[in-house]
C-alpha cells in the first residue's frame, strides 16, 4: 500500500501548485501545515528539510530504492511528482522542454513579479509610512505582472495550455499565480489567459487543491495587531 506522501503547506500560491498537483495526480498526502505568519517555516524541524525556510516541501515515505525523499522548492517537486507517477509530465524530450520552460518561467518570473505585486498593493501601505515608496512599488511590479499577463495571453492565443495541447505541471504552477484583484489586472484584457483560467479552474482536482486549507488562512493585509505582528514575521522584520 502507498504511503501518503507528507505535504509542508500553507495556503498561498505557491502551496496551492502542490495540493493541486497531488489531487491532479491521485496521490495520498497528509498535509503539515506551516503557518507563515506564525514563523513556523523558521522551526528547525522544518527546515530539516527546507533549508531555505519556504513552504511547500514534501517528504515521500516511498522515495527512489523505497528510501524517504524530501524536497523544497515548488518546481523542483512538480518535476519530481510528475516524473514519479508518470502523469502531466513527458519523457519524449521535445515536450518536456517546453514544459520546462514554462515551469521555469512561472518560477523565476510570475512567481516573484506578482508575489511583489501582492507585497506594496496589499501589505506594504500598513508598514511603510512613505507613501512615495509604496506608490514606485505598486506601479513598478503591476506594470511587470501585467507584462507576464500579456506574455501568457500571447502563448494561449494558439493552444489551449502552456506546453501545448495537453494540461501538465505548467499549467499546475502558473494557475495558482493568476489573481487579478490582487495583482491590478484585468482578465478581460487578456482573453486568451482569461480562458485558459475558466479552463483550469473548472478542473476538479485544482478546485480541491485550491480549496485545501481555506479556513486557516489569515488576511496579512487586514488590521490588527495579530495581523500586524505577522507581518513583521513573514517580512523579516521581527527578529527570529
Amino acid at each position: 500500500m502507498t504511503r501518503p506522501i507528507e505535504l509542508w503547506y500553507w495556503p498561498t500560491p505557491n502551496g496551492w501548485k502542490i495540493s493541486i498537483a497531488l489531487e491532479e495526480m491521485g496521490l495520498p498526502y497528509e498535509v503539515k501545515y506551516v503557518n507563515i505568519g506564525a514563523g513556523e517555516q523558521f522551526t528547525p524541524q522544518f527546515q530539516a528539510i527546507s533549508p531555505n525556510g519556504r513552504m511547500p516541501a514534501i517528504i515521500d515515505p516511498d522515495g527512489p530504492d523505497g528510501l524517504p525523499l524530501s524536497i523544497f522548492e515548488s518546481g523542483a517537486i512538480l518535476q519530481y511528482l510528475g516524473a514519479k507517477t508518470g502523469q502531466f509530465y513527458a519523457t519524449d524530450r521535445r515536450h518536456k522542454a517546453e514544459i520546462d520552460q514554462w515551469l521555469f518561467w512561472q518560477v523565476g518570473g510570475l512567481g516573484p513579479m506578482a508575489g511583489q505585486t501582492h507585497h506594496f498593493r496589499q501589505y506594504a501601505p500598513s508598514m511603510i509610512k512613505d507613501q512615495r515608496q509604496i506608490a514606485y512599488g505598486v506601479r513598478r511590479y503591476t506594470n511587470e505582472t501585467n507584462r507576464l499577463y500579456g506574455v501568457m495571453d500571447k502563448r494561449l492565443a494558439d493552444r489551449p495550455y502552456l506546453a501545448g495541447a495537453d494540461y501538465t505541471i505548467a499549467d499546475m504552477a502558473a494557475w495558482p499565480w493568476i489573481l487579478p484583484s490582487l495583482q491590478g489586472q484585468n482578465l478581460d484584457d487578456f482573453p486568451n489567459l482569461k480562458a485558459w483560467v475558466e479552463r483550469v479552474g473548472e478542473r476538479p482536482a485544482v478546485k480541491a487543491g485550491r480549496a485545501l486549507g481555506e479556513e486557516m488562512r489569515k488576511n496579512l493585509a487586514a488590521s490588527g495587531a495579530a495581523a500586524e505582528e505577522a507581518r513583521k514575521v513573514l517580512f523579516g522584520q521581527k527578529a527570529r
